[in-house]
């Protein structure tokens, strides 16, 4: 258990995403281990601040790894018929009859239960046993199904039902915290606008946590993606950011907007580009060195690493003379580029790239 500075109490170890789906699946897989030896299965709780990506995390690993998926949120139940079930009356007996999200399909799958600590006490209570035993009174999840719980942190400013011992440790705890690299990672892998990912990774400070957060991020690059030229609709893009983010975050897009960095060039044109000296590197001159950014540069190269990272294939002879003369700029300073070459030697799709024998050497200095 950690706390920090605002008092927020948080349990299991922070990380980030990447490093919390691993120890999700290796935890289900150790559940399914534990119900052919007839054990109890263990549900995880991923605790974190709002916003942080909880609940997108699970349902992506639940649509990557082939689980089915249920979402509740016990905040909205009102009774405990939401819960438990309501009575019926079927040929003159009274029995319970199930909640319409419980599952019935007796295949592997994920029960999230979203937010769990800001259910009512009573509801809570009735959890306790399902996390126990898998089951309640009036039901139980088909055997192939596992529980996954997020909730915010106990303390500060969130308005939640502290969980007694008794509940905390029926459960495995793991909290999640932003982490840049995951992030954008995350965004550039689900179509997240690419001027967006851009902004956060030359300004990941602007990600407060408060009103400005990784889901409000992509809600508001989610509004913009359809404007083709940010600069010309620049008071609807302000509105746009007001609607999503806080001040500061809002006029540090308004500023990046305006001073041309949305525009700044792709990954894909930096490879595929076929006169590099005139398309990458003349414009990233004048882009830097009259703006004086070079955060500009590091964005690109964490841009440009991820995106040869996703390739499914190696690249092609021009496209690796590319990466290796964008590496050979001069504008590039020295612990960039030693950053990124020793990232990119972990990296299928330009592994070769240690046969160039300047990069080798710098590669080699770095050591």
């Amino acid at each position: 258990m950690t706390t920090n500075q605002h008092q927020y109490i948080y349990y299991g170890t922070k990380t980030n995403t990447v490093e919390i789906e691993k120890f999700v699946l290796h935890t289900l897989d150790i559940n399914k281990q534990a119900k052919a030896s007839n054990r109890k299965k263990t549900p995880v709780c991923i605790w974190g601040k709002h916003g942080i990506g909880k609940t997108e995390l699970v349902e992506s690993i639940a649509k990557e790894h082939g689980y089915k998926f249920t979402y509740i949120a016990p905040a909205q139940f009102e009774e405990m018929g939401d819960l438990l079930g309501m009575p019926k009356i079927v040929d003159n007996e009274t029995i319970t009859v199930p909640p319409s999200w419980v599952p019935t399909v007796d295949q592997p799958g994920i029960l999230l239960i979203d937010d769990v600590n800001r259910a009512d006490d009573r509801i809570l209570r009735g959890i306790m046993q399902l996390l126990q035993n898998h089951e309640l009174a009036s039901w139980k999840l088909p055997e192939q199904w596992h529980i996954i719980l997020t909730a915010n942190p106990d303390g500060g400013d969130y308005s939640v039902t502290p969980m007694d011992d008794a509940m905390l440790t029926r459960m495995l705890h793991i909290t999640a915290e932003f982490d840049l690299q995951a992030w954008a990672e995350w965004a550039l892998k689900n179509g997240v606008d690419q001027r967006g990912v851009n902004f956060v990774l030359t300004y990941p400070e602007i990600v407060t946590g408060q009103r400005t957060t990784p889901r409000s991020l992509v809600q508001f690059f989610t509004s913009i993606a359809s404007i083709k030229d940010l600069k010309k609709e620049l008071p609807l893009v302000r509105m746009l950011a007001d609607s999503c983010l806080d001040s500061n975050a809002s006029a540090a897009f308004i500023s990046f907007v305006q001073q041309n960095q949305s525009k700044l060039i792709s990954p894909e044109e930096i490879i595929n580009t076929k006169k590099f000296a005139k398309d990458v590197e003349a414009h990233l001159n004048e882009l830097v060195i009259a703006e004086h950014r070079i955060d500009i540069l590091a964005t690109l190269c964490t841009r440009l690493t991820l995106y040869l990272k996703s390739l499914e294939k190696k690249c092609s002879k021009a496209q690796l003379e590319n990466v290796k003369l964008f590496l050979k700029m001069e504008i590039i300073p020295n612990d960039i580029r030693l950053s990124m070459l020793g990232d990119l030697t972990k990296t299928t799709s330009v592994k070769s790239i240690l046969l160039d024998p300047a990069l080798s050497k710098l590669l080699l200095q770095k050591m």
